[in-house]
């Protein structure tokens, strides 16, 4: 960045200048800037989604998870798996029927989305859905429909919902820097290899919450609490976004009396009413939503699943915490350390409730939930990313770098998934298009840090590649990267809340006057 669009702190870390544009040296900046001479800059933005829908699709045509490895496959005949339970199963078995076999473990929303994809799907190919019988089922003509039912949600769903953020978020900027967050935001690698490779929908729990945000912003805060009611009934780990929406409604309900009495209970009653529609199928007894409540919350799985980059997994290379307490005394522990981890920045929000605070609280708290947690997977790394990415203009360095390090802690499941190629290309597409691994930042010695963490990413993948790890220690690579991962996560849990505690009062009224202007 150039000096004239930005300042610099007390301590030296650069505040981005919201009066003016950020100077972006970058393939993508000069891509831009040369639509705009050609008069094409009208037609930039369906050039971002038609780019975007090939850099997808292209994924696509990669291996997904489980795919051919019976006997119980992956994630991609887990959700084709929900599509066939909906479809044929009575609703009140839904999370009840044959639990070894895949069992219905997300809250309602997506059994009903799942339940519309297997009606649709079915008038292609019954076969695909065929009750117990298809179960591992492969097709390339299926194959074709899961892919296309992820890509099309997505484009309904969080691409829109992008592109209103951007377009409330930076409405004093040139159409080129609105244009250009979009790109950058739609092309983040991890979510695109995630949901595209892997196979998964998070895309549509991750557009509900930033439709909320949008709703929060032009203040439908009604709207909004019913958008992230539909993410968390989507999917229950946008619970990680909670305290932060939380902090925000009911910081701006007791700052706006006596208006904020009623906007309490509005909220209040507008919560109650939208999660009593989800569940309702389910409200018959006490048993049956319990059991619900059971699926969606698996404690009996442990701390953690697999080799996740977070706190617990990391410091299980000395302290065996799941040897030496029961799993309801884990529980404790990491409920205690969570909420110790995201006080800061929720009661930061709560007493100076501004919707660019909000942002960054919403990274704060999902970050820490991930970090600190009870039963953290490591696809769960997308929610802090979410809110992170949508400050890629505002903190390109930190942004950049954490996306960088989140794709990097996910590359053993991706590598399991034989997703290395797009790993690598996505990555390296996207770092060039953004020059994100150039950027300036003060101090300086952070620059020299993350070269140093980008040589350490290179140095493990070298010998993952080239070396077998000792038979003693057969998952060497994988602890060394969740070890290295976790480090840089919780710096970037430290350096956000910094962020957020020191981001200058009043924002959103000195948004509004530019605007005005």
């Amino acid at each position: 960045m150039s000096k004239s669009s930005e300042t610099v702190d007390n301590n030296g870390f650069i505040i981005p200048n919201n009066d003016q544009d950020p100077v972006v040296d970058s393939p993508a900046e000069r891509w831009l800037n040369w639509l705009g001479q050609t008069n094409l800059g009208k037609c930039s933005t369906v050039i971002t989604l038609l780019f975007g829908i090939y850099v997808r699709w292209n994924v696509g045509l990669n291996p997904y998870s489980g795919q051919n490895i019976p006997p119980m496959y992956g994630d991609y005949e887990a959700q084709r798996h929900w599509m066939e339970l909906t479809l044929h199963v009575p609703m009140n078995r839904w999370y009840y029927y044959d639990l070894e076999w895949w069992g219905l473990d997300y809250p309602p929303l997506t059994a009903y989305v799942s339940w519309i994809c297997g009606k649709i799907g079915s008038m292609f190919n019954p076969e695909w859905f065929a009750l117990d019988v298809s179960r591992g089922f492969e097709s390339e003509e299926s194959k074709l429909f899961m892919r296309s039912s992820v890509l099309i949600l997505e484009y309904l769903i969080y691409v829109p919902s992008v592109i209103v953020f951007v377009n409330w978020w930076l409405a004093s900027k040139s159409w080129q820097k609105r244009r250009l967050a979009v790109l950058f935001i739609l092309l983040q690698p991890a979510l695109i290899l995630i949901d595209h490779g892997h196979f998964q929908y998070n895309s549509v729990m991750l557009g509900l919450t930033v439709w909320s945000l949008n709703c929060f912003f032009y203040e439908y805060d009604v709207i909004g609490s019913v958008a992230f009611c539909l993410a968390l009934g989507f999917k229950q780990m946008s619970l990680y976004f909670s305290p932060a929406i939380f902090a925000y409604l009911l910081g701006k309900c007791i700052k706006n009396k006596p208006q904020g009495f009623i906007l309490f209970v509005k909220l209040g009653v507008t919560v109650i009413i939208t999660f009593a529609i989800m569940f309702f199928p389910f409200l018959d007894s006490v048993e049956h939503i319990s059991q619900v409540i059971i699926r969606m919350f698996p404690l009996n799985r442990g701390l953690y699943e697999d080799k996740v980059a977070n706190f617990w997994c990391a410091i299980n290379i000395i302290i065996k915490l799941r040897e030496m307490f029961e799993i309801h005394v884990l529980t404790r522990i990491s409920l205690f350390a969570t909420l110790l981890a995201i006080l800061p920045s929720c009661i930061n929000l709560g007493l100076n409730p501004d919707k660019h605070r909000l942002v960054y609280c919403l990274a704060n708290s999902a970050l820490a939930f991930f970090m600190f947690s009870f039963q953290v997977h490591e696809k769960s790394i997308l929610l802090p990313a979410l809110p992170i990415t949508l400050l890629i203009l505002d903190e390109p360095f930190w942004s950049s770098w954490f996306n960088n390090v989140a794709l990097f802690s996910m590359f053993p499941l991706l590598k399991k998934d034989r997703l290395i190629l797009p790993y690598f290309v996505i990555w390296f597409m996207w770092n060039w298009m953004g020059s994100f691994v150039q950027r300036d930042v003060k101090p300086v010695v952070l620059r020299y840090i993350s070269w140093a963490s980008y040589l350490v990413m290179a140095v493990i993948h070298f010998f993952d590649f080239n070396i077998d790890p000792p038979k003693r220690y057969p998952d060497l690579y994988i602890v060394l990267n969740v070890t290295f991962s976790s480090g840089i996560h919780l710096f970037m849990l430290l350096y956000f809340n910094y962020r957020q505690i020191t981001l200058p009062y009043n924002l959103d009224e000195k948004k509004d006057k530019r605007k005005a202007e």
